[in-house]
């Protein structure tokens, strides 16, 4: 098998070329493509059965090709929702198409033999639930917020009585508007006065404020562990909201334990990286400061500081230089 990196993203990722960059640095053969791209700007052909107990065949966009069975590895990133590619059609025939695409182009690309993925996109849809998530920080040892999940007006108020202040978050982040544009809806404190019967449409996360000094955006990469302090000049309750230029950067050390409970987290997702976001309520310096909050296992790093140290990290993932030490990454 040969070293080629399987890139799976869309055309406009600055996060994937920083990776792809540091690949051609290496020599590394890399093959950049978005699935949604199918058709005249990308297509495959893949065979099994017979003497073949794996997928073979080959993946040409308009400028690679790559036979999959020299696949080495797999980097997941942000490919463009099949929606888009079939949005043009009558909604039956858009779903349709959209489905089979998901379930062909999709299943020949996350299941090659051996091949690493960093991560798969299985073990991440596993691992993007928040309430499966902060459950799974309890098991580790980690501290989180109280945190209340309800459709119930009178759950919410009683939450609030027992824990408040208390803040509302997403459980997603909003999908893009008709006119293409995406929004957000940031953590925010919210008024229990307001909590009426319109709370049983959907569920909602609710939990206790943590007065903190800080916030830490920890990125896992393997067994790298790079951990960055953000503080807003607001002093904002989600530094997401605000300008990302004005954040205050400063690294900090990762408590033992912290990081140990990082590492066994992502390992029992079959995760190969992950983003932490933590509140401090302290110096830091102490395992008992740090709160976890969430894990995008697709998170944005690229605006960090210590992004160029993170992109070799993934260079060395990618081309096997490091042990991802998670054998179960290769599979689902």
């Amino acid at each position: 098998m040969t070293s080629t990196v399987l890139v799976l993203t869309a055309l406009e990722d600055v996060t994937a070329d920083l990776v792809i960059n540091a690949l051609n640095e290496r020599n590394v053969p890399v093959v950049r493509a978005d699935p949604a791209n199918i058709g005249a700007g990308l297509s495959f052909a893949a065979r099994i059965g017979g003497t073949t107990q794996s997928w073979g065949g080959r993946l040409a966009t308009g400028s690679r090709e790559v036979e999959l069975g020299e696949v080495a590895a797999v980097y997941y990133r942000r490919p463009t929702p099949y929606t888009a590619r079939y949005g043009h059609l009558p909604t039956q025939q858009r779903e349709f198409a959209t489905a089979e695409a998901r379930h062909g182009l999709n299943g020949v690309l996350h299941s090659l033999t051996g091949a690493l993925y960093v991560n798969h996109p299985v073990a991440v849809a596993r691992a993007e639930y928040k309430p499966t998530q902060l459950q799974r920080f309890t098991e580790l040892g980690l501290t989180i917020p109280a945190t209340l999940v309800t459709n119930d007006a009178e759950e919410a108020h009683a939450f609030a009585a027992e824990h408040g202040p208390i803040i509302y978050k997403p459980f997603r982040g909003l999908p893009f508007a008709e006119d293409g544009l995406a929004g957000a809806i940031w953590a925010q404190r919210v008024d229990p006065e307001t909590f009426d019967g319109s709370l049983s449409v959907m569920p909602h996360l609710f939990q206790a404020e943590i007065h903190k000094t800080g916030d830490v955006r920890m990125t896992v990469v393997g067994q790298q562990v790079f951990a960055s302090r953000v503080q807003a000049p607001d002093s904002a309750l989600d530094w997401r909201r605000g300008d990302w230029n004005q954040l205050i950067h400063t690294p900090i050390d990762v408590p033992a334990p912290i990081a140990a409970a990082a590492l066994a987290y992502l390992e029992s997702f079959r995760l190969v990286f992950g983003c932490f976001d933590f509140a401090l309520t302290g110096t830091g310096h102490a395992a008992e400061d740090w709160t976890a909050i969430e894990c995008n296992p697709n998170g944005q790093w690229g605006w960090l500081p210590d992004a160029p140290a993170i992109t070799e990290a993934f260079a060395d993932i990618l081309t096997r230089k490091e042990a991802a030490g998670h054998d179960d990454a290769r599979r689902p």
